[in-house]
């Protein structure tokens, strides 16, 4: 995968905003992991990538196509996969920090912590 940075804190001085592009080859799959506090919003440029999160013991496979976008939430455990044996997929991602954030799991049931809520007892 490679990522290339358009909307930062070091290129464009933004202090809370991230943005950019990201091109999977053919036939490549991330490890399970998850993006720690931030949330990422993710659109699809071109290409087909599939998206996996766990739903109970099930995997949950999100097939996408160019004009879909996709959400991951904090601490959601997922994969990104380009099952195409010939076709790049490009996409662009936003998230909601500076840190490039990846916390690599295990398997996608793997126990995450999360931070305490503040306003919880």
């Amino acid at each position: 995968m490679r990522r290339y940075e358009a909307i930062s804190g070091r290129r464009v001085g933004s202090e809370r905003l991230w943005m950019g592009r990201t091109h999977v080859g053919p036939a490549t799959s991330s490890g399970d992991h998850h993006h720690g506090e931030a949330e990422t919003a993710i659109y699809i440029v071109s290409g087909r990538p599939v998206f996996v999160f766990a739903e109970g013991t099930e995997e949950v496979r999100v097939e996408t196509r160019p004009g879909d976008y996709i959400f991951v939430p904090p601490y959601v455990p997922h994969r990104e996969e380009n099952p195409s044996p010939d076709e790049e997929a490009v996409v662009v991602i936003a998230r909601s920090t500076q840190e490039g954030i990846v916390v690599n799991l295990p398997s996608l049931w793997a126990h995450v912590e999360r931070p305490a809520d503040p306003g919880q007892p």
